[in-house]
């Protein structure tokens, strides 16, 4: 799974989503993409879910780039502990996409492969996803 090598402060505050993406919104590396339309958060299982269908459904025949990286931590508290004595420890990473976002991109390969494996991929995910060319 996917997490940094190294962060500045180890627990971070909560991102609040409030406007689109107006940088990733654009397939750049390879010819066709994944976007999302909702905004949110992507754990780095989800992220490493999505990879893996995707690589399945292209049978290793395409090249696959993932455009986030979870360097969000996200902390939480065990189950029947009561409240105070300070935030909870790191219990997962993940990366904060706002709407609009290019998150994959897969190339040298046809265009229905492309979209049969993106959209299949796009069902790992928890929020509204469109298959996109360049």
């Amino acid at each position: 799974m996917l997490r940094p090598r190294k962060v500045k402060y180890n627990k971070a505050r909560k991102i609040r989503i409030r406007r689109t993406e107006q940088r990733q919104t654009k397939v750049v590396f390879g010819e066709y993409g994944l976007k999302v339309l909702d905004g949110g958060q992507i754990s780095s299982r989800q992220i490493e879910a999505v990879r893996r269908v995707i690589v399945r459904k292209l049978k290793r025949t395409g090249k696959v780039w993932i455009r986030i990286f979870p360097d969000v931590p996200v902390t939480a508290k065990p189950n029947e502990v009561r409240m105070g004595r300070g935030k909870g420890s790191v219990d997962k990473w993940v990366a904060v996409v706002k709407p609009g976002t290019v998150i994959y991109e897969v190339g040298s390969t046809k265009e229905i492969a492309a979209q049969n494996a993106l959209m299949s991929a796009a069902k790992k995910l928890s929020m509204k996803c469109s298959f996109v060319k360049r």
